[in-house]
């Protein structure tokens, strides 16, 4: 364990985990490249968790590099800005990073290969900055988590007095295989990760403990941040590499003991957790005033001839990315955006990067074999042994065979955070974690389909409310007419002569005053 700070630190120990081959020292040799301005980008208004970016900007304009294009539309929403300068050339649907071919709404920008930056705000005093201009600065600057779901940045960042933020966790794990990006980040730009820490300790009003979570498998990165961070509250803990360390509940664990209650947030526990990208990403914004606009991508895999890492614009296609780096599709058995683990396969090398684009692995037969046949499980129980999150995941799959919604709660299927373990070490090969997340899109939309069905129902009720008020009006109303009228006619229902009637109540009226005399 290394540790560089005032307090020292240990680990603990997580449930499950595996050992698969690393393959991290094909991409890891070399500095981290510039990618080539590409002649187009696309640019997804959907590239996190969250309510899609709204768009500002018409087919024909002229943008500048930095500019926003898209605003953040309601309150876990990111912007969406230009990589580089150049026309909008359309604002259409088009093929993005998914399984299944997916379209979605995308902004074109024909880039013009000026590159020219548009006015850039930093926070000039971040020291002296109010939370809020913080918050807001990252909100503005589309700034999203780089290492996993892509979840907006700012919204982890609000704390409540109800729910102090005691520990700032930074995840530089980077356990997935062949990943390398955060590796070589922390390697060349370990001063920028912690300046951007310390905006987050200013925003955070200085947590109590500060720790930067490694695998020991990355010795120069720890040694770049040891240097970086010296003389500061920082504490650098580097612990056995074990796949999946880095998933945000499993590295809180290790670095404090603590678990996040099952289907609770870290902040639930005092703890926020960003990572080093991301971090870095906050320094750029902050010091910079660059919006995240770029990232650093691993481009792997036996089927480039020259693996590394690029400093990729978002937008850009994939194929031209794996251009640069030697790519031969002959020898491309399957290409992978993420991990081996926890990536999918995509059918286009035409779809953009996006902000969550960490790696593109393009493997061979040999690399990554097709998997043969799944058969009948046999109830040995490594999938439980290697379930990181403590699930019984033959349970969950019988559960999700059957959609058995209920049973798949209780069992807490949502606290799955698809690692893949359980189908890395499943003997019959069952692709364990496409059922779980088959279940857990069936289980979400079943909710939403509730949740909507309610409102019909509340909105039904309320209108046979309003109709029945409506018409019990208007046989009030009738009722009142016909007591007006009735007071208009005589005994034998005849209309009453209005001077008769006069004439009457004053002879009434003086009859009366003489029988009390």
């Amino acid at each position: 364990m290394s540790h560089h700070s005032p307090s020292a630190s240990h680990t603990w120990p997580i449930h499950g985990g595996i050992h698969p081959a690393n393959n991290k020292s094909q991409s890891n040799g070399t500095p981290i490249s510039i990618a080539l301005l590409p002649k187009e980008l696309v640019l997804p208004l959907s590239q996190h968790i969250g309510a899609a970016a709204e768009t500002i900007v018409s087919v024909g304009d002229y943008v500048l590099k930095g500019q926003m294009i898209a605003s953040a539309k309601g309150f876990v929403s990111v912007a969406l800005h230009a990589p580089t300068s150049g026309h909008i050339a359309a604002i259409e649907d088009r093929l993005i990073a998914h399984s299944s071919n997916m379209t979605s709404p995308c902004i074109v920008i024909k880039t013009d290969q000026k590159d020219e930056w548009c006015d850039r705000q930093h926070l000039k005093h971040y020291q002296d900055a109010d939370k809020t201009d913080i918050l807001n600065k990252l909100r503005n600057s589309g700034i999203a988590g780089l290492g996993g779901a892509g979840f907006p940045s700012a919204i982890k960042l609000i704390s409540s007095d109800a729910k102090p933020i005691d520990t700032l966790i930074i995840n530089g794990t980077e356990c997935e295989p062949y990943i390398t990006a955060d590796d070589r980040l922390m390697r060349e730009r370990a001063y920028d990760i912690i300046i951007g820490i310390e905006i987050l300790l200013q925003h955070l009003i200085n947590p109590r403990k500060t720790l930067i979570g490694i695998e020991n498998n990355k010795p120069e990165a720890i040694a770049a941040l040891q240097q970086a961070s010296h003389g500061k509250p920082i504490t650098i803990v580097s612990f056995p590499e074990k796949y999946p360390s880095g998933g945000e509940k499993q590295l809180i664990q290790i670095l404090t003991g603590l678990e996040v209650p099952s289907g609770g947030l870290p902040s639930d526990i005092g703890v926020v957790c960003q990572n080093v990208g991301t971090v870095t990403a906050i320094h750029n914004a902050v010091i910079k005033g660059e919006p995240l606009i770029s990232r650093i991508t691993t481009i792997t895999g036996s089927a480039c001839q020259s693996p590394k890492n690029l400093e990729v614009l978002i937008g850009t296609p994939m194929g031209e990315l794996l251009q640069q780096c030697g790519f031969e599709p002959k020898q491309c058995h399957r290409l992978i955006m993420g991990g081996p683990m926890m990536g999918f396969t995509l059918n286009n090398t035409r779809v953009p990067v996006v902000k969550t684009t960490n790696c593109l692995l393009a493997a061979s037969e040999q690399e990554l074999p097709t998997p043969p046949p799944a058969q009948a499980c046999i109830r040995c129980g490594l999938c439980s042994e290697a379930c990181p999150a403590s699930l019984l995941p033959q349970q969950l799959y019988w559960y999700s065979r059957s959609k058995d919604h209920e049973k798949l709660e209780s069992h807490h299927l949502m606290d799955c955070i698809e690692c893949g373990a359980c189908s890395y070490v499943c003997p019959s090969t069952i692709p364990l974690v496409q059922y779980y997340r088959a279940s857990k899109a069936d289980i979400r939309e079943h909710k939403a389909e509730q949740i909507k069905a309610e409102q019909s129902k509340a909105r039904f009720e309320f209108r046979q409310q309003r109709l029945l008020r409506e018409e019990e009006e208007k046989i009030a109303k009738r009722a009142a007419r016909k007591a007006a009228a009735k007071a208009k006619l005589d005994t034998n229902d005849n209309p009453i002569d209005p001077v008769q009637a006069a004439i009457a109540r004053a002879k009434a009226k003086k009859e009366q005053a003489l029988r009390e005399k």
